[in-house]
């Protein structure tokens, strides 16, 4: 956390009013990061809202080329098109972008950060610096201290995604979908899925390309190689969206250069940064998706040798995708930048 002997910032959040917006002013609070002035910022929609910060009452002002003068740092979460928008506005005024859209992830020239990772690529930031995919920034967390110790070459990963990585409406399609099943009737069409995702499982997150691939599976191919610094692994990835309102989960099979034990990995990740470890083996003590919510640490269980690959591990990796998937690790960034 910010040492309060730091210089205040005067901070913009763009997307305040969305579960990832609100989440990062509540983490902004629950860290005391150091704030001269704070400005809400959304689209027109959302314009006169009020938000609650520090005990005051703000309004919501609706984003414009004038909205960044003296914003020394903007999070950024409203989507690609809006980010595209407006982040080169944001840092021609003097501010750091932190981006939480995928915008900006793969550009050579902009920083993906987690900073229990890479906390030194933010210094290669030309005022854009990139937050990674939620589903990536858990796995990443977990995998890193073991590819230190024993060289990752090949990751795959199963992933269990709550309907909170969709937004509000995702929340709503859920909760009424549920109701309606379980009075008798079916699940009323979704606006948000392909299919209603009530007591369905949906292997489908983002568009699909023509291999089959998709969106999701790229995001977290791509990231996890870029934020490790390791453009040679191999990654095989299937990203399943789950009916949980929060919190992700996911299977992960990794493979290292050298064998490493799972007594000796569960040491490694006990005293690594972000990491409790909840891993009791024969018993049923592992992480899960309702512990985790609210909760900022990455839940890692179930660590075991893999049964179909030599050298490799196989666990369970949980992680509250609104608090350590978005909101908290962009307040991280921004306290790196401080």
């Amino acid at each position: 956390m910010p040492n309060k002997e730091m210089t205040p910032k005067k901070v913009a959040v763009l997307g305040a009013t969305g579960l990832v917006g609100r989440e990062i002013l509540k983490v902004l609070e629950q860290r005391d990061f150091p704030i001269a002035e704070i400005l809400m910022l959304a689209s027109e929609r959302s314009a006169g809202k009020t938000l609650e910060f520090g005990g005051k009452q703000h309004t919501v002002t609706a984003v414009n080329d004038c909205s960044f003068k003296g914003v020394e740092i903007a999070l950024f979460s409203a989507g690609t098109s809006t980010s595209r928008r407006w982040a080169p506005v944001a840092v021609a005024a003097g501010a750091v972008v932190i981006d939480n859209s995928s915008a900006w992830r793969m550009d050579p020239s902009v920083p993906l950060v987690v900073p229990e990772v890479n906390p030194q690529d933010i210094n290669l930031n030309k005022g854009i610096i990139a937050n990674p995919n939620c589903s990536t920034i858990q796995a990443v967390v977990a995998l890193y201290p073991l590819h230190k110790k024993a060289g990752l070459n090949y990751v795959a990963f199963s992933t269990y995604q709550s309907v909170s990585g969709t937004g509000h409406e995702a929340l709503t399609t859920l909760e009424n979908g549920s109701r309606e099943l379980l009075g008798g009737n079916e699940p009323s069409p979704s606006l948000v899925y392909p299919h209603p995702i009530a007591f369905d499982l949906l292997p489908h997150i983002g568009p699909f390309d023509d291999d089959g691939f998709s969106e999701e599976e790229w995001k977290m191919i791509r990231e996890s190689r870029k934020i490790m610094h390791i453009p040679e692994l191999r990654v095989s990835c299937t990203t399943v969206r789950v009916p949980i309102f929060r919190s992700h989960g996911e299977a992960i099979v990794a493979r290292f250069d050298k064998p490493i034990a799972p007594e000796e990995a569960r040491k490694i990740l006990e005293a690594s940064p972000g990491i409790e470890v909840q891993d009791t083996p024969g018993s049923s003590i592992y992480p899960r998706p309702r512990y985790a919510e609210g909760m900022d640490p990455v839940y890692v269980g179930r660590i075991r040798k893999d049964t179909g690959l030599d050298d490799a591990l196989s666990m369970w990796v949980v992680s509250d995708n609104l608090r350590k998937g978005a909101a908290l690790n962009a307040v991280q960034i921004a306290e790196l930048l401080l």
